[in-house]
């Protein structure tokens, strides 16, 4: 009554043991692909915690600069700015991580906060009623007299250059360990697992228990029974291909560091801007949200002071050198698996399974 290893010579073997077999190559089978993948993924999980760490790090320093900015050029403000330069760096986290938001809306959301702090404490540094319509209606505004010029423009735009490469990366990087998992969990066709037994098990009936399969044979069965996962392969060179591109994006024309870096110089600007046309500004706003109340005496605005440059310089080059790095050897090693969906048959048919270096080995039927 066997249905996978039918031979002429006497066996040992029973039905309930070829189910026995089929389980344990489906097992087996598994287990050799989660080995085959273990590399692959662990350098991928190892990179992406590595890219993040350093995203976070450059994160932490142009927010550091950013706060202190104000604590140096605009005291004034510099208590209340903190929040708003807080969920400014947090959004622009989030959004690297993928989540559902836009540069833009980050940027622009945070020039919304700045403008009633730039105009009450800056501008007008006499105003001492700053109620909640008062504070909303300066919001609103904001967007309608573009108090900052240009510089909020740039701003989003610099940033959603090098953010968007960054972005993408991340969720490049997520889809790849996906991949990997779903063709980990593979199911295998009945014709294979009894093609498998055929190879693995059934010499095992006649009591040859040493002979090995035959390397051709092996590669036949293995291409059969991974023609599903192999069929990746054009994908997958395609995938590594444009990692290779966002990684170039990342160290060139879009490069993150610098444009986090030059965050602080560009609030810093459009704060001067507001600055300069203070009295503009006053006149506008007054028409539009009316005239809110003042302290006794003439205070006059804050005086200009350029920003100094913060002595973190040497913090932010080893966090360059070390997101430059990791780019570096993270996409040479992903080069060199290229191959690895094409190849998946030869490497499970390599090491211990077949027979190598020996006159006899099992062809399936016998042994040659």
């Amino acid at each position: 009554d066997l249905q996978i290893c039918q031979h002429r010579a006497p066996t040992c073997c029973t039905k309930k043991m070829e189910e026995s077999y089929q389980a344990a190559v489906r097992r087996e089978r598994n287990q050799s692909i989660q080995a085959l993948n273990f590399e692959l993924k662990y350098m991928i999980v190892g990179h992406i915690t590595a890219f993040q760490e350093a995203f976070e790090s450059l994160l932490r320093f142009a927010e550091n600069r950013t706060s202190s900015l104000f604590e140096t050029a605009y005291r004034p403000m510099a208590k209340e700015a903190a929040e708003p330069v807080k969920e400014l760096f947090t959004d622009i986290s989030l959004y690297i991580l993928g989540a559902e938001t836009t540069v833009e809306s980050a940027v622009l959301r945070f020039f919304d906060s700045l403008f009633p702090l730039v105009y009450s404490r800056l501008i007008n540094p006499g105003i001492t009623d700053l109620s909640e319509d008062y504070t909303e209606c300066l919001r609103l505004t904001r967007q309608d007299i573009n108090p900052f010029g240009h510089y909020s423009k740039n701003m989003v735009t610099e940033l959603s250059k090098s953010l968007w490469a960054s972005r993408m990366l991340s969720q490049a990087l997520s889809l790849g360990i996906e991949v990997i998992n779903t063709t980990e969990h593979a199911a295998l066709s009945k014709e294979c697992s009894r093609a498998l037994v055929k190879m693995q098990y059934c010499p095992h009936c006649q009591g040859l228990t040493l002979i090995r399969p035959c390397v051709g044979y092996c590669l036949n069965v293995m291409r059969g029974c991974l023609a599903s996962v192999s069929e990746l392969d054009a994908q997958w060179r395609e995938f590594i291909s444009t990692l290779e591109y966002l990684t170039n994006e990342m160290a060139a024309s879009h490069d993150l560091e610098i444009a986090l870096s030059g965050i602080w110089n560009s609030i810093n600007e459009a704060i001067l801007h507001a600055q300069l046309n203070g009295p503009q500004l006053s006149a506008t706003v007054d028409k539009v949200c009316g005239q809110p109340k003042q302290q006794e005496g003439n205070l006059s605005s804050a005086s200009i002071v350029p920003m100094k440059e913060v002595a973190e310089t040497q913090t932010f080059m080893m966090a360059h050198t070390s997101l430059n790095n990791k780019r570096r050897e993270f996409i040479n090693y992903m080069k060199r698996s290229r191959t690895f969906y094409a190849s998946i048959a030869e490497r499970l048919c390599d090491g211990d399974l077949v027979m190598r270096d020996s006159s006899t080995c099992w062809n399936g039927e016998d042994v040659v």
